[in-house]
């Protein structure tokens, strides 16, 4: 077989109580317009089920214990290379992103000496220091396995996102820098021709939310974030999410194509308080769009 035969492996993390379906089509579509490759992408969703990576029972506390993770995928990017039996490699991406660039050319990124996964690595020159951005990131599966705790570990200790994330800080050599552009964080002040990936990371400026909160107020649910919503600060990258939407439903894609039986409720973290990022909320004095007041008003008297 020939490496461009090769099927990528792409792990996205998603919400279980279909909150996140416009995301979900929308990074699907923006994968398969762009990639050369045969693509196959699993969707990190907690299950009922006793034989997925992704099991969980909240009523007996078993599987993953997610009362303190941000979103409802936080720890899940960690299981990974036990979910592929330790061979071969993985792509992670959290599902709030678009794909602008051949994902083979970011699935053959060089893996070398201590590393184990490539990733974003970010410098803070203010403070000196450097840290990894792992929400998208690609996971030597075999390397892995001598530096990750196994899948029981993982799932039982409600720290182990919190504790993994500072390990890897200690741990620099771990991690195989690429080129910024494929985690590029609400634009980070590029033009969208030089951004590999689009990560549409503050939780309360998401693109989504336009689609997604009207749907689910109509199906008399609610979303899983509980934080504020604002707008986001760049027009060109709105634009950008709603012209990939709309082409992946002419290209027959449909929100229902992603829908499950809905996992009800499970423990996360309150993100009320929630302050985004620096990228989104320089101008914290921006006026707040209709969504965002109708939204939030709603999101008031529940």
């Amino acid at each position: 077989m020939s490496d461009r035969d090769e099927v990528i492996k792409v792990f996205v993390g998603c919400d279980p109580n279909n909150c996140d379906l416009e995301q979900m089509m929308v990074v699907d579509y923006s994968i398969h317009k762009h990639t050369s490759q045969p693509v196959q992408i699993e969707w990190m969703q907690l299950s009922h089920d006793p034989q997925s990576p992704w099991y969980v029972d909240v009523n007996h506390g078993q599987g993953w214990h997610t009362e303190h993770w941000a979103t409802p995928f936080s720890g899940f990017r960690w299981g990974i290379p036990a979910a592929c039996n330790y061979e071969g490699r993985a792509i992670y991406m959290d599902g709030d992103m678009i794909v602008l660039a051949d994902l083979a050319e970011l699935w053959r990124h060089p893996i070398e000496g201590d590393a184990i996964v490539a990733a974003k690595e970010v410098h803070d020159h203010a403070k000196g220091k450097k840290f990894t951005r792992l929400c998208t990131c690609v996971w030597d599966c075999a390397k892995a396995k001598d530096k990750l705790p196994d899948l029981a570990t993982l799932r039982a200790d409600p720290e182990q996102h919190r504790k993994l994330m500072a390990k890897f800080k200690k741990h620099p050599e771990w991690v195989q820098p690429y080129t910024q552009a494929w985690n590029c964080v609400d634009g980070e002040g590029l033009p969208i021709e030089d951004m590999k990936i689009l990560h549409y990371s503050d939780m309360g400026t998401q693109f989504s939310h336009r689609y997604s909160l009207p749907r689910l107020q109509a199906e008399g649910q609610k979303h899983w974030f509980d934080g504020e919503i604002l707008p986001h600060p760049r027009a060109d990258l709105v634009a950008l999410f709603d012209q990939y939407y709309q082409e992946a439903l002419d290209a027959g894609y449909k929100l229902d194509d992603y829908r499950i039986q809905a996992f009800g409720a499970f423990p996360k973290k309150s993100q009320v308080g929630y302050t985004g990022n620096e990228v989104t909320r320089s101008h914290k004095d921006r006026p707040k769009s209709w969504l965002s007041r109708a939204w939030n008003s709603l999101r008031g008297r529940s």
